[in-house]
C-alpha cells in the first residue's frame, strides 16, 4: 500500500491538475467508456454530436474515478478506520465499490429522496447507508458529525483535488478518442453540474492541452446554484433545490469546484425538466440506453446552444454522465419528452354540447395547416347543455406550432386554450377529466381498442346513430399498434339491438364496462 502523498497545494493551476489527472489510479475499477456519434442527433443539428458514454461505467456513472482515485491516495491508517461519504447516489457506489476494493468500510449519508435503485446498489457493493435529509446539503452536514465521531475519513463527491483529478481522466479519453474517429476537430464540451467536481476535471484537463476548445457548463433552471455564484462572484446557498435530476441537486458548491469554474469555464446553460426529458429520448434513440435525468443534461444543453447560435457543422461533446435512473419514472419522462420536443400540443377546446359538433372537430384537426395530425389524447365528460369542454392532445411537425393551431380552431368557431406549457395541465388535469354528471342518462360505458391509425375515430362517429350521445371520452397514446379508448355512450334502452349492430359492424374490440362498480362509484351518476 502507498503511504499516503503530500497534500496538493492550494490554487491548483490547469498544469498542475494536468499532472495530478496523469497519474490519477483510477482503472482499477473504471473503464475507458466509448466515445460514439450521436448519428440521428447530428443529422437533426446539423452539428457533429458526440457521446462520452460514462453511464456504461460498473457502477452507471463516472463518479467511481475521482472517488477510487481519492481513496487510493489515502494512508494505510485512514484505511483501517473507514471512510466516509455524501452522496445523491452516484458517488455512493463510487466509494462503495472502492472501499470494497481495497479492503475498508464505507459509511454512506444519503438523501432520503435517493432514487431506491442507488439506495440498494450501494448496499450491494457493501456500503452501510444511512439516509438523512431531503438534499445532498442535508446529507452532507451529518456525514461531518459523523465523520468526527467515528473517526472517520471523508470522501468529498467534488471538492477535493484528488476527486476532480480523477474525474479528469474523462477528458484526457476524449481528446485521446477523437484521433480514432478521424477528427480533431472539437468546438465545445458540455459538462453537467451538480457540485462541479466533474466540470473542474475536464475544464482543467482541456485549457491545460486545447485551450480554444469551449467547456460549457449545463445546470437544471431550479438547481443552478454554479452559474448563480459565478454570476454573483462568491459561493451562493440556494434555499431550495429541484429533485428530478437528483445527481446534481446541490444547494452549495464547493470552494475549489468555484475557483475553477469560475476561471475556466467558457459558458453555463440552463435547461427545464421538459427539456432533459427529450434529451433522454433522443439519447435512446441513437444508443438503445436510457440515462438518468443528470445524464442528459448535456446534450440538452447542445440542443438549445445549436438553436439560439444557429450552428452548422460544429463538433460538440457531450458527457453522459450517469444511468442511474427509476424505471416507475420513465412514464413521467415518456409524457414530457413530447412536450419537451415540441412533438406534442395540447389544447383545452370548447364545442357546442350538440349532435355532429365533435364531428365537426375532428374534420377542423384533419384540415389544420401542415397535414394531418394525430391525435395523441382526447378527455371528454358531459358536463353541461350548452357547451362541452374536451382536452385534447396533438402531434406537431415542430417547435412553436400549438399557438398556430389554437389560432385556427378558433377561426373555426371552436374557442381554444393553448396548455402545451402549463404545469398543471401537464401534471394533474389531463389526468383528472371526468367524474359524475347529471346528463349522463341512459349512458353505457364500453372499453375500446381501436387501431392507431387515422381514421379510427371518425369511422366510429360515422356509424354511430344520430340518436345516441357520447357522453365520455378518454384516450391517450401510448406508442402501441392499438389505441385503449373508454367511450361513455348515451343510448336509449329500445335501441339495445340497434346498439349491438352497431358494435358488430364497427369490428373493433371491446368490453362493456356498465356493470363495473368502479364505473358505479366514480362516474355514473
Amino acid at each position: 500500500m502507498p503511504q499516503k502523498p503530500p497534500a496538493p497545494p492550494a490554487a491548483l493551476s490547469p498544469a498542475d491538475y494536468l499532472k495530478l489527472t496523469l497519474t490519477a489510479r483510477v482503472y482499477d475499477v473504471a473503464i475507458e467508456s466509448a466515445l460514439e456519434p450521436a448519428k440521428a442527433l447530428s443529422r437533426r443539428l446539423h452539428n457533429k454530436v458526440l457521446l462520452k458514454r460514462e453511464d456504461q461505467q460498473p457502477v452507471f456513472s463516472f463518479k467511481l474515478r475521482g472517488a477510487y482515485n481519492k481513496l487510493a491516495h489515502l494512508s494505510p491508517e485512514q484505511l483501517q478506520r473507514g471512510v466516509i461519504c455524501a452522496s445523491a447516489g452516484n458517488h455512493a457506489q463510487g466509494v462503495a465499490l472502492g472501499a470494497h476494493k481495497l479492503g475498508t468500510r464505507a459509511v454512506i449519508v444519503m438523501p432520503t429522496t435517493t432514487p431506491q435503485v442507488k439506495i440498494d446498489a450501494v448496499k450491494a457493493l457493501g456500503g452501510e447507508v444511512v439516509l438523512h435529509g431531503d438534499s445532498y446539503s442535508d446529507a452532507y452536514q451529518h456525514a461531518v458529525r459523523l465523520e468526527q465521531a467515528q473517526g472517520l475519513t471523508f470522501v468529498h463527491p467534488f471538492d477535493d483535488p484528488y476527486v476532480i483529478a480523477g474525474q479528469g481522466t474523462i477528458a484526457l479519453e476524449m481528446l485521446r478518442q477523437l484521433q480514432s474517429l478521424g477528427s480533431q476537430r472539437l468546438d465545445a464540451v458540455f459538462v453537467a453540474i451538480g457540485g462541479g467536481g466533474l466540470i473542474s476535471g475536464v475544464a482543467n484537463v482541456i485549457k491545460a492541452v486545447r485551450p480554444e476548445v469551449k467547456v460549457i457548463g449545463v445546470q437544471m433552471n431550479d438547481s443552478d446554484a454554479m452559474m448563480r455564484s459565478v454570476a454573483a462572484g462568491q459561493r451562493v446557498t440556494l434555499p431550495d433545490v429541484g429533485l428530478f435530476s437528483d445527481g446534481t441537486a446541490v444547494k452549495l458548491v464547493g470552494e475549489e469546484t468555484f475557483r475553477i469554474s469560475r476561471e475556466l469555464v467558457d459558458e453555463f446553460i440552463t435547461v427545464d425538466t421538459d427539456a432533459v426529458c427529450a434529451a433522454i429520448k433522443d439519447i435512446f434513440v441513437d444508443t438503445r440506453s436510457i440515462v438518468e435525468p443528470a445524464g442528459a443534461l448535456a446534450v440538452a444543453a447542445i440542443k438549445k446552444y445549436v438553436a439560439e447560435r444557429k450552428t452548422k457543422g460544429e463538433t460538440y461533446a457531450a458527457i453522459l454522465c450517469g444511468a442511474n435512473m427509476n424505471f416507475d419514472r420513465l412514464r413521467f419522462v415518456a409524457e414530457r419528452a413530447e412536450v419537451g420536443e415540441e412533438r406534442e400540443a395540447l389544447f383545452a377546446v370548447t364545442i357546442p354540447e350538440e349532435r355532429g359538433s365533435f364531428k365537426r372537430f375532428l374534420q377542423a384537426i384533419g384540415g389544420l395547416p401542415g397535414g394531418p395530425r394525430n391525435v395523441t389524447e382526447f378527455s371528454y365528460r358531459i358536463s353541461d347543455t350548452q357547451h362541452a369542454h374536451v382536452f385534447v392532445g396533438l402531434t406537431t411537425h415542430g417547435k412553436g406550432e400549438s399557438g398556430k393551431i389554437a389560432a385556427t380552431f378558433q377561426k373555426h368557431g371552436f374557442p381554444t386554450l393553448d396548455l402545451t406549457h402549463d404545469d398543471l395541465a401537464q401534471e394533474h388535469i389531463r389526468h383528472m377529466v371526468g367524474g359524475r354528471s347529471p346528463l349522463a342518462r341512459d349512458e353505457r360505458l364500453l372499453r375500446f381498442v381501436f387501431p392507431e391509425r387515422p381514421g379510427a375515430l371518425f369511422k366510429f362517429l360515422s356509424l354511430m346513430r344520430p340518436g345516441w350521445n357520447i357522453s365520455l371520452f378518454h384516450y391517450r397514446n401510448q406508442g402501441a399498434d392499438y389505441g385503449r379508448i373508454l367511450v361513455g355512450l348515451q343510448v336509449p334502452a329500445k335501441d339495445g339491438k340497434a346498439f349491438q349492430k352497431f358494435l358488430d359492424t364497427l369490428g373493433y374490440p371491446y368490453v362493456e364496462e356498465t356493470e363495473n362498480p368502479l364505473y358505479r362509484l366514480f362516474l355514473q351518476h
